[in-house]
């Protein structure tokens, strides 16, 4: 079975209004048969941030939505938890201290069966803090700012859902690019992703219809961007740097993808885009293609060109109004008045 999609939600997500990234993410998880697995770990609120996705979830159709808190990593330890993630059919990591939700739950047998379950084929969601933790190394925290200076965030290991990347959120809303370019500066084997509010990137294990090999591919949801950090040329003197001085960061391939987009993490590149066809467009296209089929059997049997077939259509079309013409007007001298 092939590894279930990854949601990585910016934080801020639409609640209110139309709640396409959870409604996608209920869709992903069975719809009214989803059976979603909430994790509020990272949270500093009580039962009421549960509440909140309790209700969006089943308002957007889901069958059921528990609860799994471990507040410490004896209790990441709890069997009868280990098994609520096992049934889930999605599961949902709400925002707040991604420092501690990683430190109560990877490594343990809570995070495990977090793990388990996306290679199973659960879809795995998380925003904010639930975001961050995702990748194989996590922002654990920092100041924000656009120049990448030495020291001004930390890193710490996440759950590993995705490999050879790092993830920031409230990206662009709060200037996260210099942390972000600071850490691909740091290692430049790490993917840099940097994702917007109420933005997801979503990624999906594929396989390549052209090559035949696996690739994760990313696909952007939401009315923000999702960034993409390259270093894999970078030019840098994050090695020297002294503390807190500007970093040398020269040569990162930058993506910064909209919608609709689409990027190979594998082969770290643009997806190109698919042709598309504007649904107004599409009937007078179809009835285009058959005039020229049409055109091109009159040739080959009357051996005309296309100047004197389009006179005599022009003609016939012609003959053919003044026939319609008559025959009505003689239909209107016979009717009563």
């Amino acid at each position: 079975m092939p590894r279930g999609p990854l949601m990585i939600i910016g934080g801020a997500e639409d609640k209110l209004r139309r709640r396409t990234i959870l409604r996608e993410f209920v869709a992903a998880a069975g719809g009214p048969e989803a059976r979603i697995a909430v994790i509020p770990t990272a949270s500093s609120l009580g039962p009421e941030v549960v509440e909140v996705y309790d209700a969006l979830f089943r308002r957007e159709g889901a069958a059921e939505v528990v609860t799994v808190r471990p507040e410490s990593r004896e209790e990441a330890q709890d069997p009868d938890l280990v098994e609520a993630l096992g049934k889930a059919t999605g599961i949902f990591m709400t925002g707040g201290n991604q420092l501690k939700l990683s430190s109560m739950v990877c490594g343990t047998p809570v995070g495990d069966a977090i793990v388990a379950a996306h290679r199973a084929g659960t879809v795995v969601a998380g925003t904010s803090a639930g975001a961050s933790i995702q990748s194989s190394h996590m922002v654990a925290f920092g100041v924000g700012g656009t120049t990448p200076k030495q020291r001004m965030t930390q890193v710490a290991a996440g759950l590993g859902l995705l490999q050879s990347v790092v993830i920031d959120q409230h990206f662009e809303q709060r200037s996260r690019y210099g942390r972000l370019l600071m850490i691909v500066a740091q290692s430049p084997q790490l993917l840099g992703i940097g994702v917007d509010e109420d933005t997801a990137a979503v990624v999906e294990h594929e396989v390549d219809e052209a090559t035949g090999t696996d690739r994760d591919v990313l696909r952007v949801l939401g009315r923000g961007a999702v960034t993409v950090m390259d270093g894999s040329h970078i030019v840098t003197n994050a090695y020297e740097a002294k503390r807190s001085a500007p970093l040398l960061a020269s040569g990162v391939v930058l993506h910064v993808l909209p919608e609709g987009a689409a990027f190979d993490l594998t082969a770290r590149a643009l997806v190109p885009p698919r042709a598309s066809v504007d649904p107004s467009e599409e009937a007078e296209l179809v009835e285009a293609g058959k005039d020229l089929r049409q055109m091109a059997r009159d040739i080959a049997a009357g051996d005309a060109s296309p100047s004197t077939l389009k006179r005599r259509q022009a003609r016939e079309a012609k003959k053919s109004k003044k026939s319609t013409d008559h025959a009505s007007d003689r239909s209107q001298d016979g009717a009563p008045s």
